[in-house]
């Protein structure tokens, strides 16, 4: 068994950074460990042209540490209301590179979303032409689907349909956290993709729920059974290409996870590498941790894979922090609820 594996730097497919306090204090927490990293576009207001996406690249940037190289990599929020040709010139430009969809309150500040999705045909099909993915928050919404089958039926209902009437469509399925998930994407061609987070590797519904409410592990989409988590953890560590880190660390402060309509999001920026070595050491892929974290989400997204390289080594058991510290208030840390002893040496 190995103690120590060098990786080329990472990039983070799916990423939320808040705007103000909580972008100051967060971001670091991300450049400290990864390259690259698709930036969620739910701010409130949300992130709608190619104007606002150049705005809160530039306010990222600023907050960023003076001797980081990270570099956000910008998504435009779909309403249905976006105009084909601003989705146009913002890829043309190099300024974003994917487009999110959001089902009208399927989460976090997502009311912008789409509800009629005959009305956005016309930007789907325009990034068909242009070759920019489509990032999917894949649930449903309906009230009389339960919300740990929201998503096997949008997939249905909804992903399967777009697909089939918008040939040539890049999307990526973000967050799966289904058997179903894992067996929809295995059955796509090389126009799809599927993002698996740090969190659903580690916990199912019963972390939620038994023995009490715990708000900290609180997600959406929201953690299923056990037989699904182990579905998503043979996908993450399998090395398949159509398989990447999207981790949707989500920062909300504490006051607002801890209360009686609790915010969804799990906060896994500072950790997540040190759990997913672990995750990868257990099903004996450690071999394969730079195929999910640094190779794949580039190949998806056509970019050239990062040169520089970290290397994680096991020992002691690693004192992370318990919370972050923002001007918007502390932040939890993700507690995978086991010692974590595999340390990034950058």
């Amino acid at each position: 068994m190995t103690d120590t594996i060098t990786i080329r730097r990472p990039d983070d497919m799916h990423l939320h950074l808040r705007d103000g306090a909580m972008l100051k204090a967060v971001l670091p927490e991300t450049a400290r460990h990864f390259a690259r990293a698709i930036i969620m576009p739910n701010l409130v207001p949300p992130v709608v042209t190619g104007e606002l996406a150049a705005a809160y690249r530039d306010r990222i940037m600023a907050a960023l540490p003076e001797d980081s190289a990270f570099e956000p990599l910008m998504t435009l929020y779909l309403t249905e209301a976006t105009d084909p040709d601003d989705v146009a010139a913002a890829c043309a430009s190099g300024l974003v590179n994917a487009v999110k969809l959001y089902p009208a309150g399927a989460t976090t500040n997502s009311q912008s979303g789409v509800r009629d999705f005959d009305k956005v045909r016309g930007v789907l099909e325009r990034m068909a032409e242009i070759g920019l993915p489509l990032c999917v928050h894949g649930e449903v919404t309906d009230s009389d689907i339960d919300i740990f089958d929201r998503e096997a039926v949008f997939i249905e209902r909804v992903l399967d349909p777009i697909r089939r009437s918008t040939p040539g469509l890049r999307v990526v399925m973000e967050h799966i956290t289904t058997k179903e998930g894992v067996a929809y994407a295995r059955a796509g061609d090389a126009n799809l993709g599927a993002t698996i987070t740090t969190h659903h590797l580690i916990i199912n519904r019963n972390h939620i729920l038994a023995g009490g409410i715990r708000p900290h592990y609180y997600c959406l989409p929201v953690a299923k059974r056990e037989i699904h988590r182990l579905a998503l953890r043979e996908a993450a560590t399998s090395g398949e290409p159509r398989f990447f880190l999207g981790t949707d660390s989500a920062p909300h402060a504490d006051h607002l996870k801890e209360h009686a309509c609790g915010c969804a999001g799990c906060f896994t920026a500072t950790n997540t590498l040190s759990i997913l070595a672990h995750v990868f050491e257990e099903e004996g892929a450690l071999d394969r941790l730079e195929a999910f974290t640094s190779l794949n989400g580039a190949d998806f997204y056509h970019l050239t894979p990062n040169e520089g390289r970290i290397t994680l080594s096991k020992g002691p058991a690693i004192n992370y922090p318990a919370k972050i510290e923002t001007g918007a208030g502390p932040v939890t840390v993700f507690d995978p609820g086991f010692p974590l002893r595999w340390a990034v040496r950058a």
